[in-house]
């Protein structure tokens, strides 16, 4: 992505995990307190990037395009929009990047099993505030086997 013409990296991290949690349902409110509503727990190395989208590109537009790219990745999980659940709680206690809150509308969320062999996963997040302020949110996790 950092060579994608229309994306600016705003943020890296690289680091080890243990019982990382991933999403594999929405986020919900249950007894005052958010989770999801199904989850897996990982332990491996994270690498995470968050990209600003520019040039008058939406962030739904290079998510897509990104998704086209993941030829023979498996599917773990999806969901866009208000479905996904409330975009602060994606951006500030899923992802810890306040910049990716944005209208709970135009939100979209993937879980994929890229080689479809279980040994990694990777997160999509893309979320709009504005059409100024677009970014596409991205983790690899390499899975401890």
């Amino acid at each position: 992505m950092d060579a994608y013409p229309h994306a600016v990296r705003i943020d890296r991290e690289e680091r080890e995990v243990i019982d990382h949690e991933i999403g594999l349902g929405a986020l919900e409110k249950v007894r005052g307190s958010w989770r999801f509503k199904e989850s897996e727990r990982q332990t491996g190395q994270l690498l995470r990037y968050t990209w600003q989208i520019v040039d008058g590109f939406s962030s739904q537009e290079v998510l897509q395009e990104v998704e086209a790219r993941l030829d023979g990745a498996q599917l773990l999980f999806s969901c866009d929009g208000r479905s996904c659940g409330r975009g602060v709680q994606w951006a500030n206690r899923v992802f810890g990047q306040r910049m990716l809150y944005g209208r709970d509308e135009q939100q979209s969320y993937r879980v994929f099993d890229p080689l479809g062999d279980g040994s990694y996963r990777l997160l999509l997040f893309s979320s709009a505030r504005t059409p100024d302020r677009q970014y596409l949110h991205a983790e690899l996790l390499t899975l401890e086997r």
